[in-house]
């Protein structure tokens, strides 16, 4: 299985990419990690970048985004999901984080499943790395390690 990360812009701050670049090691023990950064539109035109997004896409993928309307997954929860995934034998999972003013109603149409990570409201570049955090946490949690403690 692979892990896709589909996002709009780099990770500029400096401290958050080194933790989402930590977190990325981390998992890539687990399951094979890609990263596709997709370019920003001036203004945040989230239709234009949908098309980048959807441009990146590839066949089969199972595509979840991250939706502050999606469904809220505890740590637990999401590890079952992650288990569900590969015991249906996905071969992709792609995560898409959009820009600033989400995503088109037309890209939304494709998604198998969308993720809240929280009611709260957070950056794009912190969501980068709760994304990849909590899924090496559900890891561990399916391989009975401690850090999920």
């Amino acid at each position: 299985m692979l892990f896709r990360f589909i996002w709009v812009g780099k990770t500029r701050n400096e401290p958050l990419r080194a933790l989402a670049d930590d977190y990325l090691a981390r998992l890539k023990r687990f399951v094979r990690c890609e990263i596709t950064e997709v370019r920003e539109s001036p203004g945040a035109d989230s239709a234009e970048e949908s098309k980048r997004i959807q441009a990146a896409l590839r066949a089969g993928a199972t595509l979840v985004l991250l939706e502050v309307a999606g469904r809220e997954w505890s740590s637990h929860e999401l590890a079952r999901e992650v288990e569900k995934w590969r015991n249906e034998s996905h071969k992709e999972i792609a995560f898409i984080i959009g820009g600033a003013n989400g995503v088109s109603d037309e890209l939304k149409a494709q998604i198998a499943a969308q993720w809240s990570l929280s009611r709260l409201t957070l950056t794009h570049e912190m969501a980068r790395v709760v994304v990849l955090e909590q899924l090496y946490r559900a890891y561990t949690i399916i391989h009975g390690l401690p850090y999920q403690k």
